[in-house]
């Protein structure tokens, strides 16, 4: 008998309000998870934005070196060559510093051990500053220091 006397619109209104509470919650959720992966990429920014700063640049000049270089057919030539290192300001400009005679006795060996027609082209030119980063990273001790080692300018460069 309550089936019988209940109004016919009771039932609707509560599948409509069903609906809209399920509708609100999948709303609700739709934000909060927008917000989340948005809060989420935001700090990852951030955090690349900090580790992408640069640090201040330095050059510390390097003295001058001649060098005989290999011999081809029977030719004798030198290399007359001053350099300048580019490296972040850091710690590392003392660590060359106090390390100069090993750095100049290692760039001395590899310049020595050239040929004139190895180092006379620009990709030898670029080869050689690539072997003197290498061979100076080689005397230095950490491996954050030796990433500050950034590049190996030639300031002047004759092969006679």
């Amino acid at each position: 008998m309550s089936e019988a006397t209940a109004p016919a619109g009771t039932g609707n209104k509560s599948k409509l309000i069903l609906s809209i509470l399920i509708g609100l919650l999948f709303t609700a959720a739709g934000i909060g998870g927008t917000w989340y992966f948005m809060k989420k990429q935001h700090e990852e920014s951030g955090s690349e934005a900090v580790v992408e700063k640069k640090k201040p640049i330095a050059f510390v000049k390097i003295e001058s070196f001649t060098v005989n270089l290999q011999p081809e057919e029977r030719e004798s030539r030198y290399l007359q060559v001053e350099l300048s290192l580019k490296v972040n300001e850091t710690e590392v400009i003392t660590v060359i510093e106090n390390s100069k005679p090993e750095i100049r006795n290692q760039v001395l060996l590899l310049l020595s051990s050239k040929k004139p027609s190895e180092i006379n082209t620009l990709e030898g030119k670029q080869k050689l500053s690539q072997d003197i980063i290498q061979a100076i990273r080689s005397k230095i001790g950490s491996e954050a220091l030796q990433s500050d080692i950034l590049d190996v300018l030639f300031t002047s460069f004759i092969i006679q």
